[in-house]
């Protein structure tokens, strides 16, 4: 049962992260290549959803 909890901690923590900056990425350099266009945009949207980039970081004091 822990070992569950540990493994959704881990995605949550590590896995969306990295998957929003990668989608960042890869929505960059497809603009650099060939412009804005409907993929990069959808790339772009999805990655603020997963992770803003504007978001305010809480403090615990």
């Amino acid at each position: 049962m822990i070992q569950k909890r540990i493994a959704q901690w881990a995605v949550m923590a590590v896995a969306v992260p990295l998957a929003a900056a990668g989608a960042r990425r890869l929505s960059h350099s497809l603009e650099a290549r060939r412009g804005p266009t409907g993929v990069s945009r959808l790339l772009t949207k999805g990655a603020d959803m997963l992770r803003p980039q504007k978001a305010k970081r809480r403090r615990f004091f």
